[in-house]
């Protein structure tokens, strides 16, 4: 079989070189962009508070995710997805709470939430997937 540079180029983008190549990383990260969006918004009071708390429990998501594909061992990398779906757990909270206070509205609440369940999806994914590694 003879390959082209085209069917070498889409194999190559097809490939998980980076941890930016993860589709749970790439969900997430959406999730990061349009928390850091939607809190700056909040209250000034909330600067110290729950703007700050989400803040840092999403990027500790996309942080996990990026640290578990840099671990070598199977064990190592499915510890730190879990430690980003219990940041994702975290984030679920804080945006009920944001909801609940009125800091955003349904409509807001409904896109977080949706793109909340993808990351959530994703990650299990990337869990299921890296548990069925470590066991061949």
């Amino acid at each position: 079989m003879i390959l082209d540079s085209r069917t070498i180029n889409t194999e190559l983008k097809n490939k998980i070189v980076k941890f930016t190549d993860l589709n749970a990383w790439k969900a997430s990260h959406v999730l990061v962009v349009e928390i850091y969006r939607i809190t700056l918004s909040f209250p000034k009071s909330e600067v110290f508070g729950l703007s700050n708390q989400v803040r840092r429990a999403i990027v500790s998501t996309t942080s996990n995710i990026a640290e578990g594909f840099g671990r070598r061992g199977y064990k190592e990398k499915i510890q730190f997805y879990y430690m980003a779906q219990g940041s994702l757990t975290e984030v679920e909270n804080q945006i009920l709470v944001a909801r609940d206070v009125c800091y955003i509205d349904e409509k807001c609440f409904n896109l977080l939430n949706d793109h909340l369940g993808d990351a959530q999806r994703l990650l299990q994914g990337l869990i299921k997937k890296t548990k069925e590694l470590s066991v061949v």
